[in-house]
C-alpha cells in the first residue's frame, strides 16, 4: 500500500502498478490557482489570483529576448514595487551575494535566446514576512556540448501591510520576455479538501527484478511538467543517474549537467554525458534519494533541477552527501515519457528496493 504526504508526495510503495490501476488524486494537494501565458514578447508576465494559500509552489518558463536579469515581485491589491525584498543568491555554486532590492531575483541577467526553467515555494502566513526559495536552470545554447547553468537564491517580502497574503506575482524587468513564456501558480493550505490535484501520478515502480544495468518506469503520457522522486538502491560501488526513454545502455552521450557537492562551488560540467543527474558518489547499499523537476516541452532541450541525499553509511554519526544538480536532455523533438535509472560503468547494477515516482501536469 503507498502512504502519501500533502501534495501526492511519495514515502513508499509495495508494488510496481501499471498506469490504468494507479490511484485517482489524494484530497487536499496542489492545486492550480492561475496561470498566464503570454501570446505575443511582452515586458512583464502578469498573475492574480483570489484564493488565499499557506504555501505557494511557482512554475516559471521562460526565454527573454534581451540580455536582462530575470526578476519578480509580489503583491495583494497591487504589486509592491518598494524596497521590500532582500535576496541571497549564488549563481553556479559561486560565493553568496545579498542585497536589498525591490524584486525577487530569478537569475543574473544571462544571455537572451535560452530557456529558463525555475521551480520556486514560498511561505505565505499573515502578519508574517514572506519567505522564498527559488531553483533556476538555463539551457546555455543548444546540443549536450554545452552544460547549463543553474542558481539558488533565497528570499523575502515584507508587505507594506503586515496582515497582507500574496495575491499577484509579476515577472520584470528590462526587456522583453519570449510569447510562449508561462507562469503557473499552485497552491496548498493545511485545510485543502478538493481533489483538483494539479499533479498528476504517472509512474510509481517499486524495482524486485533482482540485480541489473537499468530500472524503468512504463511509458506514461506526456505531460509538460515532470515531478520525479526516487530512491536509489545500488548493488555494488558505482554511479548511477537519471536518463530518459530509450536511453537504456550504458554509454549515452546525450545530456550536461553541472553540481555543487556538499555545498562546495561547482565541479567541471559534464558535457556530452551519459545522465541528465546523478548521486554523488560511488557507493554500495547506502542508498540515495533524489527529488527533480524537469520542464518537458516537446520542441526544447528537456530541462532539470535536482538535489540528492545520499547514505554514505548508516549511524547518526555520518552525515549523508548531497549534490544540488541542474543538466538537460538534448532532445528538442521528443517529449519524455519514460524514466530510466542507470549505471554509469563498471559491473554495479540498480538493486532490489529501488523506487520511482513520476508526477505530471500540462
Amino acid at each position: 500500500m503507498t502512504e502519501w504526504l500533502a501534495g501526492n508526495r511519495i514515502i513508499g510503495t509495495s508494488a510496481e502498478k501499471p498506469i490504468a490501476s494507479l490511484q485517482s488524486p489524494s484530497v487536499g494537494g496542489w492545486v492550480e490557482v492561475a496561470r498566464h501565458k503570454l501570446g505575443s514578447d511582452q515586458s512583464t508576465i502578469d498573475v492574480s489570483w483570489t484564493e488565499d494559500k499557506r504555501y505557494y509552489m511557482i512554475l516559471m518558463d521562460y526565454t527573454q529576448t534581451s540580455d536582462f536579469s530575470g526578476l519578480h515581485r509580489l503583491g495583494n491589491s497591487s504589486i509592491d514595487p518598494n524596497n521590500n525584498y532582500h535576496n541571497r543568491q549564488s549563481s553556479n555554486g559561486a560565493t553568496d551575494a545579498s542585497s536589498q532590492a525591490t524584486y525577487v531575483r530569478l537569475d543574473n541577467g544571462w544571455q537572451s535566446g535560452d530557456r529558463k526553467f525555475v521551480v520556486e515555494y514560498i511561505a505565505d502566513l499573515a502578519n508574517k514576512e514572506k519567505l522564498i526559495i527559488n531553483h533556476m536552470v538555463r539551457s546555455v545554447g543548444t546540443g549536450a556540448g554545452t552544460a547549463t547553468q543553474r542558481s539558488e537564491v533565497v528570499s523575502k517580502w515584507v508587505p507594506s501591510t503586515a496582515s497582507d497574503t500574496i495575491g499577484k506575482f509579476q515577472m520584470m524587468n528590462g526587456g522583453n520576455y519570449a510569447g510562449d513564456s508561462e507562469v503557473v501558480v499552485l497552491g496548498w493550505s493545511p485545510t485543502d479538501t478538493h481533489t483538483t490535484n494539479f499533479w498528476e501520478e504517472l509512474a510509481n515502480v517499486d524495482y524486485q527484478g533482482g540485480s541489473a544495468l537499468v530500472a524503468s518506469t512504463p511509458t506514461f503520457a506526456s505531460k509538460k511538467y515532470l515531478w520525479v522522486q526516487a530512491y536509489v538502491k545500488q548493488a555494488s560501488g558505482y554511479a548511477s543517474g537519471m536518463t530518459f526513454n530509450g536511453d537504456t545502455t550504458r554509454g549515452s552521450t546525450n545530456y550536461a549537467f553541472r553540481y555543487s557537492a556538499n555545498g562546495g562551488a561547482d565541479a567541471t560540467p559534464h558535457e556530452n554525458t551519459w545522465a541528465s543527474i546523478k548521486n554523488y558518489s560511488s557507493l554500495a547499499g547506502g542508498g540515495y534519494f533524489f527529488n527533480a523537476f524537469i520542464i518537458n516541452n516537446a520542441s526544447n532541450e528537456k530541462l532539470v533541477i535536482g538535489t540528492t541525499s545520499e547514505n554514505p553509511a548508516t549511524g547518526a554519526g555520518t552525515s549523508p552527501n548531497t549534490m544540488q544538480t541542474s543538466g538537460k536532455w538534448n532532445d528538442a523533438t521528443n517529449p519524455i515519457t519514460k524514466v530510466n535509472i542507470i549505471g554509469e560503468n563498471g559491473s554495479g547494477n540498480i538493486s532490489n528496493g529501488t523506487q520511482i515516482r513520476v508526477w505530471g501536469s500540462n
